[in-house]
């Protein structure tokens, strides 16, 4: 038995409070001291011994093995994804709260939800930076593992014993252990291992939810995504606490807690703590250089925010604006949002418009100083999406006092009942077209909206950051 294999196993014999058996090899650790009808102590086992948090269907096949035939079970065991694994330092953690970054340190996308987990896990590490171990995966999802010296510093930790290779750090087993995922943890591999830990791990966990776009709006997605969320939803049922980012997407979630009864299970207790709506701070020179860049001429602004994926419904707003051009309006229109799925035709159709003279522009690529200064450029926003878990753009436009056109359901419309907003049905061309007329016409009603927007009392990353630890990370620790 090697060293590596052997400090394994004297973790397991520790996180158990039992004593390891000397030259006991991991197949032979199971029937050595671990009751092989207790499936948690099992996962452990398999998790400590072969530095891989095994999915469901593994801890049920090596239980039975382990107790019918354990000459066997070794065999059963799986070994290590890649060769590192094998000798890598193995943690068991039972303290504390274990925080699932995974997916936010391995991208540049600063999408939606990334933006969440990084304003909200930083303030977290500011408040509770000792109670706080941050997690990532290996490149198989077959494991958890701390965070490299750079991965850390992302949520403002900044300690030089940290290693700097993604290979130099411990691999992570959660024991008894508080969990909380803060952002979408949809990877196939990662949702079997997330639903065995939820199920055998004798900890609590809990995540943020964001949408169920998948489910309820489909035909928005890629064509892989509904199956790999529904996979998703089975590691969430084992959860005991989620919280939304809205009070429309709990009630989604509500209905949808409500059908596993007829698989025998309860669920999560359902929470909605709603995303902030914090206006960003930009210098004027900012706002100059930026409306240099946007605008044409002297015309009114109309902005977009989002990416150009059929949910975001952009194409009825290009229509409406050529149908206003026509009738003699003058404004330029502003997208601003990376190209995504399914945006092929919004692309023809806004570079069909540009080459016959309209004034439009589509940007890509932004820094937050150039979309906030957009916000304050504009003479409204247009954002009829037909489904968003929160709808930030609306909330940030309102946020810096800039009225928004948006739909007049689901989250969007929990936002825009606040003020400054106008609800139109998204499926409607005609009442986003008429929307849009009247905002560019009736400066008495955009002076209206524009007040009310400014009058609403700010909710800000901080206040967010604080309700979720206390209306979701404190009762998973049970205080």
């Amino acid at each position: 038995m090697t060293s590596a294999s052997r400090a394994r196993l004297t973790t397991l014999a520790n996180a158990l409070g039992r004593q390891a058996v000397e030259g006991a090899g991991a197949g032979s650790a199971l029937p050595s001291f671990i009751d092989p009808l207790d499936r948690t102590q099992v996962w452990l086992a398999i998790a400590v011994l072969t530095g891989q948090l095994p999915d469901d269907a593994t801890v049920i096949k090596v239980a039975r093995t382990a107790e019918l035939e354990p000459a066997r079970v070794e065999k059963e065991i799986p070994a290590p994804a890649s060769g590192d694994l094998k000798s890598r330092n193995v943690r068991v953690v039972s303290r504390g709260v274990i925080v699932d970054v995974g997916h936010t340190v391995r991208t540049n996308i600063t999408s939606g939800i990334q933006r969440v987990v990084r304003d909200t896990v930083s303030r977290w590490v500011a408040e509770h930076e000792e109670e706080i171990t941050l997690v990532g995966w290996t490149p198989e999802f077959t494991a958890l593992r701390g965070l490299t010296r750079q991965e850390a510093a992302v949520f403002g930790i900044v300690d030089a014993s940290l290693p700097e290779g993604e290979h130099q750090t411990d691999l992570i087993v959660p024991w008894q252990a508080t969990m909380v995922i803060p952002e979408l943890a949809a990877e196939p591999d990662r949702t079997g291992r997330m639903r065995a830990l939820g199920l055998f791990s004798r900890g609590a966990v809990g995540a943020v939810a964001f949408d169920l776009v998948p489910i309820v709006a489909a035909e928005t997605t890629t064509s892989g995504m509904p199956g790999a969320f529904s996979r998703h939803l089975t590691a969430l049922r084992h959860h005991q606490r989620i919280a939304t980012i809205s009070h429309s997407v709990a009630v989604e979630y509500e209905g949808w807690k409500s059908g596993l009864a007829a698989v025998g299970l309860s669920g999560p207790a359902v929470v909605s703590v709603p995303l902030p709506a914090e206006a960003g701070e930009v210098s004027d020179d900012v706002i100059g250089k930026t409306d240099r860049q946007l605008r044409v001429g002297d015309l009114p602004m109309v902005l977009v925010v989002g990416s150009h994926e059929p949910r975001k419904n952009h194409l009825p707003i290009l229509e409406a604006a050529e149908r206003l051009w026509r009738e003699g309006h003058q404004f330029c229109l502003v997208f601003i949002g990376g190209q995504s799925w399914g945006g092929a035709e919004f692309v023809t159709r806004a570079a069909a418009l540009s080459a016959s003279g309209r004034p439009i522009q589509v940007v890509t690529q932004a820094s937050d100083d150039l979309i906030w200064a957009a916000y304050r450029l504009a003479r409204f926003t247009v954002f009829p999406s037909v489904y968003e878990g929160f709808g930030l753009p609306v909330a940030e436009s309102i946020a810096v006092g800039t009225p928004c056109i948006t739909s007049n359901f689901g989250s969007m419309r929990e936002i825009g009942e606040g003020g400054g907003a106008l609800l139109v049905d998204a499926y409607s061309d005609t009442e986003i077209r008429d929307a849009m007329r009247l905002l560019l016409t009736d400066d008495e009603l955009l002076q209206q909206l524009q007040e009310q927007a400014r009058s609403r009392p700010p909710r800000t990353w901080d206040d967010y950051a604080r309700d979720l630890w206390d209306d979701l990370v404190v009762p998973l620790r049970g205080e």
